[in-house]
C-alpha cells in the first residue's frame, strides 16, 4: 500500500516554511491568519502555481505559494497568471 506523498515530512516542512514566511495570498491578496482553524475557508493552504494535475512538482519550493483555503478552491487545477477577484462597484 503506498503513502499518500502529502502526509511524508519534506511535504510537512515545506507547508511550516511557506507559512513561516508570512506572505498575504497570491489570490485576493489578503492577510492570512496562521492560527484560525484549518477548516476555515480563511486559513492557510500551500498552492501549486503548476497544479499537481498538470504534471506541477509537489516539493518544489518554486512551485509553492499561500493561499486561503477558499481562494485556493476557488482556483482549481487551472495554469497561468490568476486574475484577482472581482470587486463589487463603489457607489
Amino acid at each position: 500500500m503506498a503513502s499518500n506523498p502529502r502526509n511524508g515530512r519534506p511535504y510537512r516542512r515545506l507547508v511550516a516554511e511557506q507559512k513561516a514566511k508570512g506572505l498575504p495570498c497570491a489570490r485576493c491578496g489578503g492577510y492570512i491568519n496562521p492560527r484560525l482553524d484549518p477548516r476555515s475557508p480563511w486559513s492557510f493552504t500551500l498552492d501549486h502555481i503548476v497544479p499537481l494535475s498538470r504534471g506541477g512538482s509537489l516539493l518544489d519550493p518554486a512551485n509553492a505559494r499561500s493561499m486561503h483555503r477558499r481562494c485556493n478552491s476557488a482556483r482549481g487545477n487551472k495554469t497561468g497568471t490568476t486574475a484577482p477577484l472581482r470587486s463589487s462597484r463603489r457607489w
